[in-house]
């Protein structure tokens, strides 16, 4: 639990970090956009600006927008003036129609494009353009220099056509909508200092098509590094991170066989000492056919210490169960293991029964991970079990799908919550046992391994102050 937390928690910080480090690369390259798009300047402004100067020379606007203009302002200059003295609401309604007469007037008579198109052919200008010509203000004079305003950018005027009032001007010709001063190639105010006269301002406005795409083309090398250093960045950590992994799987893996070597080791080491001293007692030593079953018991286990210190090992580094099987009968294999589990008993009250049901007996299996099985379940069927006269029995039966093997105690038993979790690596019922049974929680997940392993599948059926019963099934 405490690495998958661990390695949680880095997961964790680590998409933070990658999120904040992204938010401010994003941060920058979107400063730089700004500061690249404030900067940047169309060279073919310039020569848009004189060419559209000497078109408009001693006019307004368009080629031909003075006499427009002059011809809406000058015919309504009287009336203007008198609704201005007496009549402001009268005024207000009367400037907004010249206004709007003049803009459409203006509007149908614009011939920019053929300018523009003009000035792109003269000068070979290769880059497709695109304008907004716009009036910003109209202003009207009947004294000289003290202007009333006809129409401003800044209001919105409800008898002029709204499709053409936007908050940068009265759009009168063009398609550009993106309208900033870095697109601005002419800005003109006109007045005059006569009575009865007028001014405006107007501007045109001239971009490059698609001018982000051009300007994000020129960021490219800086956008690509942002990208580079990321990719790195991200690189750094996943190499980082995979040999933290490593060593912490490494350190692991030690504590594994510490672990795994004291809770193996315990049973065959048991075994010698229990059948050594038996050995050395006066009436075994003067019956030499007591001897041999005992030196029989010492070999097997002195056999199983050697085994175990090599199959641990490839345990905690390959994390998978090696097996070497042989054919074995296992009627006689469990004979064997309750003979020397019976050994390691002595002063238990315990008592062991074996039933051969099963007409089949004959496997092919590895024969220490066999044995590892049941002195597993049996070192449980004893520590967990508090009845002054502790039972296991195995049972053996077969049919036509394989062979079946029942072991039964009387022990303690296990909550279904228990039974869930019973061969996980480490588990243990800390709440019931901790004070009474020393251990890993290794023991049925040694079990559970080696059944699998082999091929085969164990479940197990408990009553809590019952007992337990594991039932491995073998197919043929």
């Amino acid at each position: 639990m405490g690495m998958k937390y661990t390695t949680t928690a880095h997961k964790i910080i680590a998409v933070v970090s990658l999120l904040v480090l992204s938010s401010v690369q994003f941060f920058l390259l979107y400063n730089t956009y700004e500061l690249k798009n404030d900067h940047y300047y169309l060279k073919e402004l310039g020569i848009i600006n004189t060419d559209y100067m000497a078109a408009i020379r001693n006019d307004k606007i368009i080629p031909g927008g003075q006499r427009i203009v002059d011809g809406y302002v000058y015919r309504n200059m009287q009336e203007l003036e008198r609704r201005h003295d007496e009549d402001m609401p009268g005024f207000d309604l009367l400037k907004q129609k010249v206004c709007d007469s003049a803009f459409a007037s203006l509007r149908k008579a614009s011939n920019i494009d053929s300018i523009l198109q003009s000035i792109i052919k003269n000068h070979n200008l290769n880059r497709q353009l695109e304008y907004a010509l716009l009036v910003e203000s109209i202003d009207i004079a009947f004294q000289s220099n003290k202007y009333v305003n006809l129409y401003n950018k800044k209001e919105k005027y409800d008898h002029i056509d709204p499709s053409i009032q936007y908050p940068y001007g009265v759009r009168i010709d063009g398609t550009l909508q993106d309208i900033s001063g870095n697109n601005l190639a002419t800005y003109l105010a006109v007045t005059s200092p006569m009575d009865h006269s007028y001014g405006a301002s107007f501007s045109l406005h001239v971009d490059i098509i698609n001018r982000r795409l051009t300007i994000l083309k020129l960021m490219m090398p800086t956008f690509l590094l942002s990208l580079v250093s990321i990719a790195i960045v991200v690189l750094l950590f996943f190499i980082t991170f995979r040999n933290w992994l490593r060593q912490k799987k490494l350190s692991e893996m030690k504590s594994d066989f510490i672990n795994s070597i004291t809770h193996e080791f315990n049973t065959p080491l048991s075994a010698i000492i229990v059948a050594n001293k038996t050995m050395q007692n006066e009436k075994i030593i003067s019956n030499k056919e007591s001897i041999r079953p005992l030196t029989e018991v010492v070999q097997r286990q002195t056999d199983r210490l050697r085994t175990l210190i090599n199959q641990v090992l490839e345990i905690t580094t390959m994390n998978k169960i090696p097996l070497q099987k042989e054919e074995q009968s296992i009627h006689r294999l469990l004979e064997e293991i309750l003979l020397d589990y019976r050994l390691k008993l002595s002063g238990v009250n315990a008592q062991f029964c074996l039933q051969k049901h099963a007409h089949r007996d004959t496997v092919m299996l590895d024969k220490f991970w066999f044995t590892t099985i049941f002195l597993n379940l049996f070192d449980n069927a004893i520590k967990y079990n508090v009845r002054d006269d502790k039972q296991i029995t195995v049972t053996t039966d077969d049919d036509r799908k394989g062979i079946t093997i029942i072991i039964e105690d009387n022990g303690i038993g296990m909550t279904p919550e228990i039974c869930k979790h019973a061969f996980d690596k480490f588990y243990r019922d800390m709440k019931n046992n901790s004070s009474q049974v020393k251990g890993l929680g290794l023991g049925l997940f040694y079990v559970k391994q080696a059944v699998d392993a082999h091929g085969w599948k164990i479940e197990v059926l408990s009553t809590e102050g019952e007992g337990s019963t594991f039932i491995i099934s073998i197919p043929l």
